[in-house]
């Protein structure tokens, strides 16, 4: 049978629209990022890293979207770091301090410990994006670590508090010998000042407790600390600490796949990234108020503050470690002094600037004693 020419070019103009159509919808597949944390599905931060996948989701028109992976979804929750460099995950979802044993120039991409130079978590964003903070963040990961990353800050898991302990603590000779659960940088120091430290996962913490193995604990504090169920076993929680005074967290990217992204979506997840810091934040510290206000109505947790002179040891180990690590690591020199020539304008301005919070706290809502 003959085919007409009409026929012909009406099946030729059919096919080709079918192969158009199949090659339209295979590009509007949307592309999948599996990026990992290393906490529980149960946590603030596990929430961050689910808002940060919505607005990724929202601000690219779903044409790019993120697999947000609890701690242990793929790997150990420790092992994101390295996972992320090998592909295994697109992304990590951390806090850079972490990899103390890596380098200890790790823990100044957190601004931990002490807010680093005074600074608050607003001014180490500044030093990040306005004082070469970033460029350092990723000369660190690629140069030094030889990692194959490309890194971000997400979100300010701070203040954090000094912690929960089986008895009260008075002044810093009642601090000493107490067998404490710390982590990374935080722990030489404390063990420096006289803690003996224990260091443990946070799936650890409250079994330790409960068997009476460890005396006290720093976690978090407020809303995380409820969840993990510290004033379960202990009542007395102490507040201000100065080891995360103001930490900042991470979103670290496997390079290749960075720069395999288009520009729109890469402007996009830096703009997810700066608006989950701000919502995130605001969101934290009502979710803070409420467990803090819950410790004490219903579960006679003492909400103490913490002696000075413990805070003040703290500051002076940290300025002692930090010398001494700046005279044997370049790299970390390098970087903290960077920062501190970024806070060296920043904080004496905005102490001059800024009234103290206290003022005005104190003026309507005067602190209440236990």
């Amino acid at each position: 049978m003959k085919i007409s020419s009409l026929t012909r070019t009406a099946l030729v103009a059919a096919v080709s629209a079918t192969l158009a159509s199949a090659v339209t919808a295979h590009a509007q597949q949307p592309r999948i990022l599996k990026i990992q944390s290393a906490v529980p599905a149960s946590t603030t931060t596990q929430d961050a890293l689910k808002f940060f996948a919505e607005r990724v989701d929202k601000l690219t028109g779903g044409n790019l979207k993120i697999d947000a992976l609890p701690g242990g979804a793929v790997v150990p929750p420790f092992e994101i770091l390295d996972a992320t460099h090998k592909k295994v995950i697109d992304g990590a979802y951390g806090i850079s301090y972490w990899w103390v044993g890596k380098n200890n120039a790790a823990t100044l991409f957190a601004n931990t410990p002490a807010g680093i130079a005074g600074m608050d978590a607003i001014d180490f964003i500044g030093w990040v994006y306005d004082g070469g903070g970033l460029e350092l963040w990723n000369e660190f990961y690629q140069k030094e670590l030889k990692l194959n990353l490309v890194a971000f800050p997400s979100i300010p898991p701070s203040p954090q508090a000094l912690g929960w302990f089986k008895r009260p603590i008075k002044d810093l000779p009642d601090f000493k010998g107490m067998k404490c659960r710390q982590t990374g940088i935080v722990s030489q120091l404390y063990a420096k000042m006289g803690m003996a430290v224990v260091n443990m996962p946070g799936g650890e913490i409250l079994p330790a407790a409960e068997r009476g193995t460890i005396d006290c604990a720093e976690w978090v504090g407020g809303v995380e600390d409820l969840r993990l169920g510290l004033h379960t076993v202990w009542k007395y929680h102490y507040t201000p600490g100065m080891h995360e005074s103001a930490s900042v967290a991470e979103l670290a990217i496997n390079k290749d796949v960075w720069d395999s992204l288009p520009d729109q979506n890469k402007e996009a997840i830096k703009s997810a990234s700066s608006e989950t810091f701000l919502r995130w934040w605001a969101t934290f510290q009502r979710m803070n108020a409420e467990a803090i206000a819950e410790f004490t109505t219903k579960h006679g947790v003492k909400l103490l503050t913490t002696p000075p002179e413990v805070n003040t040891a703290f500051l002076k180990t940290w300025d002692e470690f930090a010398a001494a690590e700046s005279a044997k690591n370049p790299f970390f020199k390098k970087v903290y002094e960077s920062q501190r020539a970024y806070a060296s304008k920043v904080v004496p301005a905005k102490r001059f600037m800024f009234p103290p919070y206290a003022l005005q706290a104190d003026h309507y809502w005067p602190a209440k004693t236990q």
